[in-house]
């Protein structure tokens, strides 16, 4: 037998589902809870950046961030440029807003190629507190436009990057937690390589896989040794990339994060870290860098 939808009854239909779904709910409110609810680790992190990379943290809702990143020159000419602090520098401005729980949106301004990025970053899983999940699981997605005047690309499109991560971490004690991450960096458009008699070698690939490890340590209340290690899983012989180390000491309180430390990454949008990264840590290619993060709750 064939049965045909009166679509005069549905209305009713509806209204009859939704009563039913209402009385399913009360009866489960009536029930005496058999578990206590499970609260999420607090502060697996600091902040939402640990040296060259964000971590698994989203702030609570309603919060407004700031942050302030600043790269300077390599320590290699010493004296003569003062370590790097006098050598020419890469500075990164932006802000960022937790509309609803788990959900990180923000953009940036960085003084390299004139880039401005776009993010959103949202906590899919978090670590329970006396049982739930084991881990921190975090989603993060990068847009890049590199906006400098000139005839450097031939599209608009080709001007635009991307950048997706995701990132699994655990507290392990009070004092110590560790991150793991697995990203790919998305160009639109590939740099080339050319001989010196104008021969092209090459061009580099469109995609570049990498793996991030970074954690911290509580010194005491409100200082931290922190460290991180990225590791690209593309290489090509032609544009690398270098790998990345970095550590450095955090100084926190319940609204500001302060970081200073030593890593041989440059620049301040993921993917051209991870795909374009050619300072050499081998070779002493070490910068000054400095993060500064500011909260607000509205």
């Amino acid at each position: 037998m064939i049965y045909s939808l009166n679509f005069n009854t549905l209305p009713r239909l509806i209204m009859i589902l939704l009563f039913c779904m209402i009385g399913i709910a009360t009866e489960a409110q009536d029930e005496p809870a058999t578990k206590p609810e499970i609260r999420p680790v607090p502060n697996t992190f600091e902040s939402v950046w640990l040296i060259d990379n964000q971590t698994v943290m989203v702030p609570f809702k309603k919060t407004l961030e700031m942050d302030m990143l600043h790269r300077f020159g390599t320590i290699k000419n010493g004296y003569d440029d003062f370590w790097g602090l006098y050598a020419p520098s890469n500075i990164r401005i932006g802000f960022s807003y937790v509309p609803i729980d788990n959900l990180q949106v923000g953009f940036g301004f960085a003084k390299e190629r004139l880039l401005w990025d776009f993010s959103a970053k949202y906590a899919l899983i978090k670590q329970g507190r006396g049982g739930g999940s084991p881990l921190s699981v975090t989603y993060l997605v990068d847009m890049g436009i590199d906006t400098r005047d000139g005839d450097f690309h031939e599209e608009f499109s080709d001007r635009v990057s991307y950048f997706h991560q995701l990132m699994v971490a655990r507290k392990l004690s009070d004092a110590f937690s560790l991150q793991s991450s697995l990203s790919v960096s998305h160009f639109n458009e590939q740099d080339l390589a050319f001989a010196d008699n104008g021969e092209l070698l090459g061009a580099m690939p469109a995609d570049h896989f990498a793996l991030a490890f970074l954690g911290r340590y509580v010194i005491v209340d409100g200082t931290n040794f922190i460290f991180n290690v990225d590791l690209p899983l593309t290489n090509d012989d032609l544009f690398g990339p270098e790998p990345n180390y970095g550590f450095g000491i955090e100084f926190t309180s319940s609204s500001h994060a302060f970081q200073i430390f030593l890593s041989n990454y440059q620049s301040l949008i993921p993917q051209y870290n991870n795909a374009r990264n050619t300072y050499k840590a081998g070779d002493g290619e070490f910068l000054i860098g400095f993060n500064i993060t500011r909260l607000w709750n509205y």
